[in-house]
């Protein structure tokens, strides 16, 4: 039996760049940056005081009064950018059909700020004022529970917790459940709100993030020989996955087609990725199996690109064992540079931006690339967004803990 084709009905984004997708694509390819001083809490006493926020979104334009009272930031952003996505893909979900509407929305940090803002009242003698809301706040499923209420979907709903892979594991987990025939549609895609002192002490702790404060947009530059760190962000990006003939016979607009998707483990180290890039470039490898087509085929990476000495150096490896000598001559681009890490809603938002990027036939720079780094040596589309006929694009996301995530978005129809 042939694999039930899978496409992209529907976007929806909040993200540093702004809440919309429009509004966020037109920055990016501006070359626009999103990092900014830090604003939520006092970070005197930080080495990191820079972070991508979301400054711009109202919450109460997309959910009620009681439900931003009782749900944690993260839940919000997915709450927006899904009513966003629905929104655009025109679905109705239909008591007669909910079954076969499911939900996956991953998460990186659940909702911390729901922890750490009762933990306090606890630590300072306050327990009566802990929130009843408080245990249905924080859990990371609570986003995908929460958008299926909504929504009404009451189909599959599952919450993938890996790091800055799981944004990517949503979009390729929902597109094998909508295979396997478990559903028509599946609303997917990442949701984290990070930028937290809790998390901010971790990370200078840990010394991941850049300390750049005195020029913020410039301190996340992926592949550049002065990459000290990636740059904390928070946001959400959902998408609208449908089962081919279900979207066409509802007359559906079609952004693009799932063409493959990859997932495996480095099995090396907690934090630090595997340094000859072999995970990573099998997973390349097993979206290009999934996808049934070859090497050549892929006009575009989006990579993870995070503005780490490692990372940077390992992706750049990784692409060169997969694509061998046609790796010099492949766009390639990291998002990252201008929206920072977006933890577990990284993978859906540069997956959104790949998809645009076929739609429109442009490829988003890469900001902030001033000074070669010699073993970083491809074409990262420096600075200036580029023109070009984009008919699959692979999108890229490693995580802590060794796991790694890659997906293939084609053109549709095909080209």
């Amino acid at each position: 039996m042939a694999k039930r084709r899978v496409v992209v009905t529907g976007l929806g984004a909040v993200t540093p760049l702004g809440t919309g997708v429009e509004k966020s694509w037109q920055s990016l390819c501006q070359g626009k940056s999103g990092i900014g001083m830090i604003t939520r809490f006092d970070t005197s006493d930080f080495k990191t005081k820079i972070a991508g926020e979301v400054n711009d979104l109202n919450p109460l334009d997309f959910i009620n009064r009681k439900l931003v009272r009782r749900f944690d930031r993260f839940t919000h952003f997915a709450l927006a950018a899904a009513h966003m996505a629905v929104e655009d893909s025109g679905l109705t979900i239909n008591p007669s059909d909910a079954d076969r509407v499911g939900v996956v929305i991953a998460t990186a940090a659940c909702g911390i700020e729901s922890l750490i803002k009762n933990h306090e009242l606890l630590l300072f003698g306050e327990r009566h004022r802990i929130s009843p809301f408080f245990i249905p706040s924080f859990p990371g499923n609570m986003p995908a529970g929460q958008v299926a209420i909504q929504c009404g979907a009451k189909g599959p709903n599952l919450c993938p917790v890996t790091a800055c892979a799981a944004g990517t594991h949503a979009i390729g987990e929902a597109a094998r459940i909508i295979q396997r025939g478990d559903a028509e549609v599946i609303i997917t895609g990442g949701t984290d709100s990070a930028v937290s002192p809790l998390i901010f002490a971790g990370l200078d702790a840990g010394g991941f993030t850049s300390p750049k404060s005195n020029e913020p947009e410039k301190a996340s530059r992926p592949f550049d020989k002065d990459r000290d760190g990636f740059v904390s962000s928070e946001g959400s990006g959902i998408i609208i996955l449908e089962e081919l003939e279900f979207a066409l016979n509802r007359e559906a607009k079609i952004y693009a087609e799932v063409l493959g998707y990859g997932r495996n483990c480095d099995a090396y180290h907690i934090v630090a990725p595997d340094p000859e890039g072999e995970g990573a470039a099998k997973c390349m490898q097993l979206a290009l199996t999934d996808a049934a087509i070859t090497a050549d085929k892929i006009d575009y990476i989006n990579a993870h690109g995070t503005s780490t000495v490692l990372n940077d150096l390992t992706e750049t490896k990784a692409i060169k064992k997969v694509f061998q000598g046609l790796s010099h001559k492949i766009p390639i681009s990291a998002n990252k540079s201008m929206i920072g890490h977006l933890w577990g809603a990284a993978g859906t938002v540069e997956a959104i931006f790949s998809i645009l990027t076929i739609t429109h036939g442009i490829i988003p720079p890469t900001i902030n690339y001033e000074t070669p780094d010699p073993e970083c040596d491809l074409d990262y589309v420096p600075n200036v967004a580029r023109k070009a006929k984009v008919r699959a694009a692979l999108s890229n996301s490693f995580g802590i803990g060794s796991t790694n995530g890659c997906i293939i978005f084609g053109h549709f129809p095909p080209q």
